[in-house]
């Protein structure tokens, strides 16, 4: 692999770190479109949507433990919803990682681009009062939260995401949670959707290897940095640039298709 290209991939692995720990997503829906763009845009040779979606796959389990880690202190880790949403978006992954095998190149880039635009409808949908509560009343609905996070799994397998950059507005809008707690419970969340989607394309053979390790590196560095940012920057501030994130990533995908 040129010197370049190795750059190229960590560069784009530590600015999508830092991000995905500041905001609480395993950082796939930046890194997805990075890897499968900037590659050819700078000289190198593409990687297709299949290894995209498996490098993706491994990078986030290593990027969204530096973030649960970052976190661990401070009350926001919500154990019982990390439970509910962690068992069924676990199922769902591997479902979905397993089978992304038998998609073509535009059915995984189509189940992206369907999973970023609702992501960003949901995004822009006003939050009123969600981080006025005490974190210790927050409540939720147990069956709804299961529900939803497995449906998100089998998208997010797909494509080798884990899914945050669903749940997290999910967490925001249906499910009632505060931002910061939103945030920190995504990332384990996702931690543990990210092993099912790394199962399922690792025995599938959809990993590339080598980049994949250049990534998780990038990853180990960048990420506890970015969730350390985020405990200090404004809820809304940070709700914003994951909104105008996810815009920018959608524009781009459906783009493509026409």
């Amino acid at each position: 692999m040129e010197f370049g290209l190795i750059i190229t991939i960590f560069l784009i692995g530590f600015v999508g770190s830092y991000l995905s720990g500041m905001l609480g997503i395993g950082g796939s829906i930046i890194k997805y479109p990075m890897l499968l763009y900037i590659p050819p845009l700078v000289g190198f040779t593409a990687f297709t949507a299949h290894e995209v979606s498996g490098i993706s796959a491994v990078q986030v389990f290593f990027a969204t433990i530096g973030g649960v880690w970052a976190y661990r202190k401070g009350g926001y880790l919500n154990k019982s919803l990390i439970l509910y949403m962690g068992v069924s978006i676990l199922i769902g992954s591997f479902i979905g990682g397993y089978g992304s095998r038998f998609m073509s190149e535009n059915g995984i880039n189509m189940v992206y681009g369907i999973l970023a635009l609702i992501a960003t409808i949901m995004m822009f949908i006003p939050k009123k009062g969600l981080d006025d509560q005490e974190l210790e009343s927050v409540t939720f609905n147990k069956v709804l939260a299961a529900s939803l996070a497995l449906i998100v799994g089998v998208g997010a397998g797909i494509v080798g995401a884990a899914g945050a950059f669903l749940l997290v507005p999910i967490m925001l809008v249906v499910l009632k949670i505060p931002t910061r707690m939103t945030i920190a419970s995504s990332l384990a969340i996702t931690l543990i959707s990210s092993i099912g989607a790394t199962v399922g394309k690792v025995t599938t053979g959809q990993v590339e290897y080598f980049p994949a390790a250049i990534m998780v590196v990038a990853s180990l560095i960048a990420s506890p940095l970015g969730a350390m940012a985020g405990k200090k920057v404004n809820t809304k501030v940070l709700q914003t640039v994951l909104a105008l994130l996810i815009l920018a990533t959608t524009i781009k995908v459906w783009w493509d298709f026409f």
